[in-house]
């Protein structure tokens, strides 16, 4: 809980890790009071474990009191305590006092005396504790922490939880986005420089950015915990379902990002300029500009942008303004048709806001309007290329880019049409990779680009 307190009131305000680094001086006890003041965590949405459930409703059934005694603090506990309903009595740490390792050892002998208490839990710091219980009980523990309960404990019981799997950090990397950051080979393939330096640097900056993306994911799920809790799909995700450990995710974070500034460094200084720009922006995104709408769906639209100055400052390949105009106005459009089939989406569950959003359901015709609109204006920047002097030295039959614009009318109409519907997936990239007809489309553009360049 001090972790998904952190995480809940870091959502709610930037300046939460610097509060709580000054609160954290005036001891842990002080630290939990404040973010749980300071958070807004929903006690109904929390992933409890149903086998620990079941047993204290047996416990109950047989007879048994049962007390909550946590290290969390106090106001958090008594919430949880009210929204289980399954305790008699409600102790955690106070602002001053950390009910936890050895201080709650000697809280709980005092309070029942010795041997006089079952202990569940799930950590080592429960070991003194284990020690003065009559039973030791612990919850998703590992081997060696059952062997050490074991030792300090003659009689014990373990509930065994299932593991997380590789297949569960797989999900939380979320490696199908990273399909966005073929963006970054874009400018190398738009100028038909397929040179080796100039692939192994592209290659290089493709997987830089997938890593700092999926740190940036794991980061941004961490924020979204209540937000995902409360939402059909998202609910399943590894973090909001308690898959995985709070903790866990902040380590993968933390890693990610430092493989991914490695790799950026070994490309060049431009480069790390650029994709610390994109973490910038996306942190301020998931702070403060996804709150605010239409600011929400431009920084989108430049966090689609900046993947392809990326690509183009990684590879050293001078844009062309052709390429940045109609990256604008096609990625402007993917990120309005992810608001509406937000907005789509809650309209058909009968509900009036996107939670975590600044829209309404009444904005649906608005954004659905700004979607169609800016698709429609990159097709029209497509078609004014096909007659460019660029378009002239790079391609043999320039008319085959025709067949380009033609698809990309069909797809953006029919992406729109979905989303009007609510028939589309969150995510328009994600839709895109799974949707048969748009890989049809997508094998129909490389066949005219490939025909238009060997002509």
């Amino acid at each position: 809980m001090l972790f998904e307190s952190f995480w809940s009131s870091f959502g709610q305000d930037w300046r939460a890790p610097f509060l709580s680094f000054f609160n954290m001086s005036r001891g842990r006890a002080f630290l939990k009071r404040h973010l749980a003041l300071a958070s807004s965590v929903d006690v109904k949405t929390l992933p409890y474990n149903s086998k620990v459930i079941n047993y204290i409703e047996e416990w109950r059934r047989s007879g048994g009191r049962t007390a909550l005694v946590t290290a969390s603090d106090q106001i958090l506990a008594e919430k949880i305590a009210r929204e289980i309903g399954l305790f008699d009595e409600v102790y955690g740490s106070d602002g001053t006092l950390n009910l936890k390792g050895e201080c709650k050892a000697q809280f709980l002998e005092e309070r029942f005396g010795r041997k006089g208490f079952h202990y569940m839990g799930d950590h080592a710091a429960d070991i003194p504790i284990w020690r003065r219980a009559a039973k030791a009980i612990t919850v998703g523990a590992s081997h060696s922490l059952r062997c050490e309960a074991e030792r300090a404990c003659d009689s014990i019981e373990h509930i065994v939880s299932e593991r997380s799997s590789t297949k569960t950090y797989i999900k939380a990397l979320r490696m199908h986005q990273w399909l966005k950051n073929v963006l970054v080979l874009l400018p190398m393939l738009a100028a038909h420089q397929f040179d080796g330096p100039t692939f192994f640097l592209s290659l290089i900056a493709f997987l830089s950015f997938s890593l700092m993306a999926s740190g940036i994911y794991v980061v941004n799920d961490l924020i979204d915990l209540t937000a995902d809790r409360s939402h059909p799909r998202k609910q399943n995700r590894p973090f909001a379902s308690g898959d995985i450990p709070i903790y866990q995710g902040m380590w993968m974070a933390a890693g990610l990002f430092l493989i991914g500034v490695v790799l950026a460094i070994s490309v060049n200084a431009a480069f790390v300029l650029a994709i610390l720009g994109y973490c910038l922006l996306t942190t301020a995104y998931s702070l403060i500009l996804k709150r605010r709408i239409i600011l929400d769906i431009f920084a989108l639209t430049a966090l689609y942008s900046m993947r392809i100055v990326a690509g183009s400052l990684a590879a050293g390949i001078t844009l062309s303004v052709w390429l940045l105009a109609f990256s604008a106005f096609f990625f402007l459009a993917l990120a309005a048709v992810k608001r509406q089939a937000e907005l789509a989406d809650i309209a058909m569950r009968g509900e009036l806001e996107v939670n975590g959003r600044g829209y309404h359901v009444n904005d649906l015709p608005i954004v659905s309007m700004i979607a169609i609109a800016a698709g429609y204006v990159s097709v029209l920047v497509m078609m004014l290329y096909v007659n460019s002097p660029q378009v002239m030295n790079l391609y043999g039959l320039p008319e085959a880019l025709w067949g380009v614009s033609a698809v990309l009318l069909f797809w953006i109409t029919q992406t729109v049409m979905l989303a009007h519907r609510g028939e589309m997936h969150d995510d328009p990239v994600v839709y895109a990779a799974t949707d048969r007809t748009s890989l049809m489309c997508l094998l129909a553009i490389v066949v005219f680009l490939f025909w238009g360049g060997l002509s």
